[in-house]
């Protein structure tokens, strides 16, 4: 997923994590009021655009070309789901995680894995394949703990937040105070002076919750308090606390903020709803850095026509450093290097070039698709669209694009070619935290839509491991991801842009 460090670097304001956090991309096809939720994402009814009328008008000739990749978008489905692909995806991410774990951005063991990446891309055949440098986030988590200390002794399960400061060495005791939203913390502000504030806010969906997380030090510290611990921002749990990057405000006061559990988070609201006095003492050894140099990664196949042009396809490698960080975002990342080898083993060439991005240091706010988007934009008018996986790689029903209505509508003919695959629908919203700084230059961005109503319930937590994927999801996804690449690099023209 996403977040930051120095915020203070977007660009015509826009925040690195809008995308990931809302999904709701400005689409020119005006989606209709949604009565579906995806991860408390919401995801919009299908786009209905009609591939001719007054509103848009594709050729004939153009919806005839992609008819005529039916026969190619079989073959790609039976290799990737019954043929040599079947599985492939899945083992090699296995191999991958199991041997690099959780990969935090700045940090060696995520380098060591970017080149593990670029020898497995040399020996898949690709084309040039290298490593582009980017600027990126260096925090450390170190030791870390909270106790419960009255009215109870309890030890209590928490993860520091990216960017959060460290304690004191002796950590932080005090009294704590608990709130359920931010306009409580607003009413009982002078109780807040010198205390941890606590916050049990209900989740509503990622979308909305998750500015606890983002805010919560920052507006407890406008009041005064010591720290702050932060509800988990999931639907679900088994005991199971969940990271992620937080922001500080400008001229307050940097708390150490971290996540508890939902149950002790509910535990600590009845303790204070009976009367009693609560006591926390938390320490955290957080450190932060100055940024650093990583890399994204990438191989591509080259077109032979108009190899200028681009289709992206992407995921991100970097991970937080709990779990595996197999759904986020290795799955992503690992289905859309499969695209690139199911074209080359198929003996395919398209006519424009297809590009694997597996991008670095998204977690902390997009800072790899940042410094990409700053070496390549003066290129934006040869890129067909930008795909990016991020938001698991579960059974997939469609694909979201954010574009114009004639982008929109050869969509809508393209997903034709994956209804044997149940994936025919183009819902709005797509993209992703590393592709959306190019939404400003317009060029037309695509997600895939899949049944990830589970993903928050691991998300940023150590249950994010391979046990949460199946392999023959993934060769689906890699299905429906591979014949979207495919076509779109091979048709005669790039998608429209209005």
């Amino acid at each position: 997923m996403s977040k930051e460090r120095h915020r203070t670097s977007r660009p015509n304001g826009r925040d690195p994590l809008s995308t990931k956090r809302t999904l709701r991309v400005s689409l020119e096809v005006a989606p209709t009021q949604s009565d579906r939720s995806v991860l408390g994402i919401v995801l919009s009814k299908p786009i209905k655009v009609k591939s001719t009328g007054s509103d848009v008008e594709l050729s004939e000739r153009l919806i005839e070309e992609i008819k005529g990749y039916q026969d190619v978008a079989y073959q790609i489905t039976n290799y990737s789901i019954s043929g040599p692909g079947a599985d492939q995806s899945y083992k090699r991410l296995a191999t991958f995680t199991d041997s690099f774990g959780s990969r935090l951005s700045g940090t060696q063991n995520l380098e060591n894995a970017i080149d593990y990446m670029l020898g497995q891309l040399t020996s898949d055949n690709l084309d040039n394949v290298h490593g582009e440098s980017a600027q990126v986030t260096r925090w450390l988590r170190n030791t870390e703990w909270a106790r419960l200390v009255e009215p109870r002794d309890h030890v209590m399960a928490m993860l520091g937040l990216g960017s959060s400061v460290g304690t004191p060495p002796d950590g932080i005791l005090a009294d704590a105070l608990v709130v359920q939203s931010f306009d409580e913390l607003d009413q009982v502000a002078d109780r807040v002076p010198g205390k941890i504030v606590v916050y049990n806010e209900e989740y509503v969906s990622y979308g909305v919750t998750v500015s606890y997380r983002d805010y919560g030090a920052t507006r407890a510290a406008q009041y005064g308090a010591v720290g702050t611990l932060i509800r988990s921002i999931t639907p679900f749990s088994l005991y199971s606390p969940h990271t992620g990057w937080q922001d500080y405000g400008d001229n307050v006061t940097k708390i150490p903020t971290a996540c508890i559990t939902i149950e002790d988070a509910e535990m600590l609201q009845r303790i204070q709803g009976e009367g009693k006095r609560i006591r926390i003492h938390f320490y955290m050894g957080a450190e932060n850095f100055n940024m650093t140099t990583s890399r994204n990664t990438i191989a591509e196949i080259r077109g032979y026509k108009y190899p200028e042009q681009v289709v992206v396809v992407s995921g991100h490698l970097d991970s937080w450093d709990v779990g595996q960080g197999a759904m986020d975002d290795g799955g992503g990342a690992f289905i859309s290097w499969q695209a690139l080898t199911i074209v080359r083993a198929l003996g395919l060439t398209p006519k424009r070039t297809i590009r694997l991005i597996m991008w670095t240091d998204e977690e902390s706010g997009g800072y790899g698709g940042l410094s990409y988007y700053n070496t390549h934009r003066a290129e934006a008018a040869n890129f067909s669209i930008l795909f990016e996986s991020d938001l698991g790689v579960f059974t997939p029903y469609g694909i979201q694009f954010t574009g114009g209505k004639n982008a929109a509508a050869v969509m809508g003919e393209v997903g034709k070619l994956v209804a044997h695959l149940n994936s025919s629908a183009v819902y709005p919203g797509g993209g992703g935290t590393d592709v959306g700084w190019w939404a400003p230059d317009g060029v037309p961005q695509g997600s895939i839509a899949n049944h990830n109503e589970k993903y928050f319930w691991y998300h940023h937590s150590n249950a994010d491991t391979m046990t949460v994927l199946n392999a023959t999801e993934m060769n689906y996804c890699a299905a429906v991801w591979t014949v979207y690449a495919y076509v779109l690099a091979d048709m005669e023209e790039l998608l429209p842009r209005n």
